[in-house]
């Protein structure tokens, strides 16, 4: 009787250390998960807004859909204004600057107009997965939403939004961090902050700023 105690007694103890250790690695695995996660998430946010702000250049307002977003930067062109001509190295000496090279007609300008995926990404950049959501292996995709938002002074301002919840990001490992996300989610709305990540802002003006930023 007294051995059966014996290995019940090492089991719990056993049971004891597994359960402390669990307690202090996982909140340190979730943590390395949400900076991995965060970091290319933010990324592609980022991206959102640069075309989002090319859109608006040449539309002079944003685009909640992502097939409009997509569709324009896949085919359509945006203005660049090009340089013909330099500096030589005595009039750089003489204190002469670019504008007034233009105003002397020693250097001209030229608006000409250049592919929009070229221009803001690079002709190799995969603009279809722009509104996929990173690490969801497909199944989500970034919520993006576009109006005018009227200021206190009675100013009507062009905004957009694009935002992912934690519930989407976490999705594939919400059953073994449960506790986890939901003290994660739970800081965030105790303080008044969307749970997971979003760029821009349809109930304010804040110039397309990310919510990490």
């Amino acid at each position: 009787m007294k051995k059966v105690f014996q290995i019940l007694l090492a089991f719990v103890i056993v049971a004891l250390g597994y359960l402390s250790y669990q307690s202090i690695m996982k909140p340190i695995e979730f943590k390395k998960i949400k900076t991995e996660r965060y970091e290319k998430i933010i990324k592609q946010l980022k991206d959102i807004r640069k075309a989002q702000n090319a859109y608006k250049e040449v539309n002079k307002k944003y685009t909640g859909s992502f097939d409009t977003l997509i569709s324009f930067i896949k085919t359509d062109s945006m203005p660049m204004i090009k340089s013909i001509g330099s500096l030589t190295d005595e009039q750089i000496e003489a204190g002469m600057t670019e504008r007034e090279a233009v105003s002397k007609g020693f250097i001209t300008r030229d608006t000409i107009m250049v592919s929009a995926l070229d221009t803001i990404f690079g002709k190799e950049y995969p603009i279809e997965n722009l509104r996929v959501v990173p690490f969801t292996k497909g199944q989500s995709e970034f919520k993006l939403g576009a109006g005018v938002f009227v200021t206190g002074s009675n100013v009507k301002v062009q905004v957009f939004e694009a935002k992912v919840s934690n519930t989407h990001i976490f999705a594939d490992i919400r059953d073994e961090y449960l506790d986890e996300l939901k003290e994660e989610n739970g800081n965030r709305i105790r303080i008044n902050k969307y749970p997971g990540l979003k760029v821009g802002s349809l109930e304010e003006a804040n110039n397309g700023s990310g919510n990490w930023e």
